[in-house]
C-alpha cells in the first residue's frame, strides 16, 4: 500500500488531493517540523533530503512533489489526471508544475526558510519583506497566462489543479489577497468544493 509522509499545510496537500481523486488506498504519516521529525534518523532513511512529501511505493520511495503527482497520474490512468497521450499538452502541464516548484514555492519559502540561503538576520528580514511582491508577481503571471477555462489545462482537471490549489493556501500567510486575481479565486472556490479536497482537509492534509 502507498504511504505518504507530510507536514500539515505543506505542498503535500496536493498529493492527498490527487490520491483521493484516483481513489487510491493509502496510509499517511504526519511529521511535526517543530519537533524536527523530518531530521530524525528514521525519516532521513526514507528521504535523506529531510523534506516532504515522500511517497513510499512497492517500487521504492518517491520524493519531489511534481514527480509524485506524475507518478499518481500514470499509475491510475483511468482517472485522466494528465494528458498522457498528448506530448505537447503534457509538456505544458509540466511547465506549469515546474513553475510552481521552481518559482512560487521558492518565493514562499523565503518567508520562513531564510537559513537555506543566508546566515545574517538582516538577510532573513530582507527576504521576508520581499515575499508579498514576488508571490504577487507570480500570481499575476498565472492569472495572465493560465486558467483560460475552469482548470489550469482548460476543460480537463489535472494534477496541476491539485498543485496550484495547495500553493494558493499559502497566499494569506504571504499577505496576498487571492481576490485580486479573479480567475485564481474562482479556481480556488471550484477546488474547495471538490470531494477530494474535503477529504484531504478532514484527514489533516
Amino acid at each position: 500500500m502507498l504511504k505518504l509522509y507530510y507536514f500539515t499545510g505543506s505542498i503535500a496537500r496536493s498529493v492527498f488531493i490527487a490520491l483521493h481523486e484516483v481513489g487510491a488506498e493509502f496510509e499517511s504519516q504526519a511529521l511535526n517540523p517543530k519537533n524536527g521529525d523530518q531530521r530524525s534518523p528514521d525519516y532521513l532513511a526514507i528521504n535523506p533530503k529531510g523534506r516532504v512529501p515522500a511517497l513510499v511505493t512497492e517500487h521504492g520511495i518517491l520524493t519531489e512533489n511534481a514527480a509524485i503527482l506524475e507518478y499518481i497520474a500514470r499509475r491510475f490512468p483511468q482517472a485522466q489526471l494528465a494528458p498522457l497521450d498528448d506530448a505537447w499538452a503534457l509538456a505544458q502541464l509540466q511547465a506549469f508544475n515546474g513553475y510552481l516548484a521552481s518559482t512560487l514555492h521558492v518565493n514562499h519559502a523565503h518567508r520562513l526558510r531564510g537559513p537555506r540561503w543566508a546566515d545574517l538576520q538582516s538577510s532573513y528580514d530582507d527576504m521576508y519583506q520581499k515575499v508579498p511582491q514576488t508571490m504577487g508577481e507570480s500570481m499575476q503571471y498565472i492569472e495572465d497566462n493560465y486558467l483560460s477555462g475552469d482548470w489550469v489545462m482548460g476543460d480537463q482537471f489535472t494534477i496541476a489543479d491539485a498543485y496550484f490549489h495547495a500553493v494558493c493556501y499559502w497566499l494569506t500567510m504571504d499577505e496576498i489577497d487571492i481576490q485580486a486575481y479573479p480567475k485564481a479565486a474562482a479556481h480556488f472556490a471550484r477546488m474547495s468544493a471538490r470531494e477530494s479536497v474535503q477529504k484531504t482537509l478532514a484527514m489533516g492534509g
